[in-house]
């Protein structure tokens, strides 16, 4: 039983039972809470920053081969994409054959938009594609790590990679020094893990307090349709995947049971991301490509958060009978696949963007996001679930075409 207690998996388990009764039956002292969660948050995102620049770095810089780094990078990118328009094609599936807005006959005039006001108001600043090409080169390198902004972060870090890798024996000193501060980062985790429990209770007794589970009743079908589409994703879309390449999805998922368990409780996916990384090396993973892929598919392969908006999107349709016909529908998926790119390390990432992306695809004013926003909360345990597995799986099917992945030591570790 000692033993039990011990394990982190148990202590957060425990932890999100006990935020969620607090919750219900002392909803006041719930919502408050929240600092324990979101100082949790805080701490982990205090270190994603440099972990992601140094881990990205390094990876690069120690590829024997330069051009390996490249034809990992467009592999990446290129199944990162394509698992984004599977998500979002099982969502528009789901979504169009259950049809859970239709009927609502919501008047917007009447929806309270005084909660979202500033997600609405933020989406007006949500530039073109030209924009974000150019939000990813930063003004200031220091800036981008100061801000925690994700993708200046990888760009620079790409570059500077590569630039190390060019000036050869030179670059030890620097790689050396920058290996010694990221075996600190994971030092300085491996402590921040230990109060994941109490983040975990915390986040999950804020959301029960304010929200409360009565609020699941009104909205709850497409709750069910967007829980039900993330499942269909994770065991038939990937499962599939990984099957090919000789992966068990089961095992996989009970290899990082404990990560999953805190990514429950936070609803963060980025709580999770350095602690994943290691566990991939010790799944088999060679460290240059799990240190350049999962870093760019957190800012790419959102996989959970792209399920959200394409559904959320098409339901806010069906229940201000404004219905969006086919092309509006390809539209929707289109836009998605650039503006959900830009999700990442972004606190309510998923309202703006659903809110910048509404007057491009339809006729639904942007105040219609409010309809949803009692719920959004529950389902972004989902969201962040998905994403974590999603890019898990990604990493391990670009290390086995690479062959990089040491299947021997990868059925050890799940076995």
């Amino acid at each position: 039983m000692r033993k039990l207690v011990n394990l982190l998996y148990f202590q957060v388990l425990v932890a999100i039972i006990i935020g969620v009764l607090i919750g219900h039956f002392y909803p006041t002292l719930g919502v408050q809470l929240k600092p324990f969660g979101d100082g949790f948050i805080k701490l982990i995102k205090m270190v994603i920053a440099p972990l992601i620049f140094c881990s990205i770095v390094l990876g690069i810089a120690g590829m024997e081969d330069v051009k390996k780094i490249g034809k990992v990078g467009v592999k990446a990118l290129l199944y990162f994409q394509l698992s984004t328009m599977a998500a979002m094609l099982l969502g528009v599936l789901v979504i169009n054959l259950v049809k859970p807005g239709e009927g609502m006959h919501v008047d917007p005039k009447t929806l309270d938009t005084t909660e979202v006001s500033s997600y609405i108001k933020e989406s007006g600043h949500q530039g073109g594609v030209k924009d974000f090409l150019l939000d990813i080169i930063p003004e200031n390198v220091f800036g981008a790590l100061s801000s925690g902004n994700l993708l200046q972060v990888l760009f620079f870090a790409v570059l500077f990679g590569y630039g190390l890798s060019k000036i050869g024996a030179k670059a030890e000193p620097a790689m050396r020094v920058m290996q010694s501060f990221l075996d600190g980062l994971f030092a300085v985790i491996k402590m921040i893990m230990k109060v994941a429990p109490i983040g975990a209770m915390g986040a999950m007794g804020f959301t029960i307090g304010k929200y409360g589970i009565s609020s699941l009743s009104s909205l709850g079908m497409l709750m069910l349709c967007f829980y039900a589409t993330c499942l269909l994703y994770i065991f038939v879309a990937v499962g599939l995947i990984l099957n090919y390449y000789g992966i068990s999805i089961f095992k996989m998922l009970r290899y990082i049971k404990e990560e999953l368990l805190v990514v429950l409780g936070t609803s963060s996916s980025e709580s999770v991301l350095p602690v994943i990384m290691q566990k991939l090396e010790q799944m088999g993973c060679s460290r240059p490509v799990v240190r350049l892929a999962i870093p760019t598919g957190y800012s790419f392969n959102l996989d959970g958060t792209t399920i959200y908006l394409t559904m959320a999107a098409i339901f806010l349709s069906q229940a201000l009978d404004v219905p969006m016909n086919l092309m509006e529908q390809l539209l929707l998926l289109f836009v998605l696949t650039i503006t959900s790119n830009g999700a990442a390390g972004v606190t309510g990432s998923g309202f703006i963007i659903l809110a910048a992306t509404l007057p491009i695809v339809g006729h639904m004013p942007v105040e219609s996001v409010a309809l949803i926003f009692g719920i959004d909360r529950f389902m972004s345990e989902a969201r962040a679930l998905t994403n974590v597995i999603g890019n898990t799986a990604a990493t391990l099917v670009v290390a086995r075409w690479e062959n990089e992945l040491d299947m021997d030591q990868l059925k050890s570790e799940l076995g």
